[in-house]
């Protein structure tokens, strides 16, 4: 296990001082919490976000884990957390005890409490689901779509097509 570690660090500095990833976004992205992390915030990670406690960056595609991920811009694929903060769009799977997100999501939101503010395109499944304008499915405790749902409460099953 220590051989990987050292050989996964190797690897991690070895990227991230390539010329090619200057210009481009970031491929990995430690964080104990931010600012402590391996690339600012601003910067945009495409591959793997980990975050240890709290982290941030502007744009994040592939795999996001961690406790509390926030990400400024658009997220695409998997963001797995206790926590997880998406102020642009969402495209995938947002897994997490608590996920919000603002701006346009397309996918599957699964969370003890799931909040998104705009358009939702897909399903959102938890205790409670709230979104402000929906097209497909909350499966959930409490259900509340803002603008254009079959109901805007209903327990159990909303949805909006």
């Amino acid at each position: 296990m220590k051989k990987f570690i050292v050989i996964l660090g190797a690897l991690l500095i070895m990227l991230s001082f390539s010329k090619e990833t200057f210009s481009q976004e970031k491929p990995i992205q430690l964080a104990l919490f931010n600012p402590v992390q391996i690339f600012p915030e601003n910067e945009s990670i495409a591959g793997l976000r980990i975050s240890l406690l709290y982290g941030k960056n502007r744009n994040v595609t592939g795999i996001d884990w961690g406790f509390v991920n926030s990400t400024t811009g658009k997220q695409v694929g998997l963001q797995y957390g206790f926590v997880n903060l998406v102020d642009g769009g969402f495209v995938g799977l947002q897994s997490g005890f608590v996920n919000l997100s603002d701006s346009q999501f397309e996918g599957l939101q699964w969370g003890f409490v799931n909040y998104h503010k705009g358009k939702v395109s897909g399903l959102q499944l938890g205790f409670i689901n709230y979104a402000g304008s929906m097209k497909g499915v909350q499966i959930g405790l409490i259900n509340i779509i803002n603008k254009g749902g079959m109901f805007p409460f209903f327990p159990i099953v909303n949805w909006s097509f």
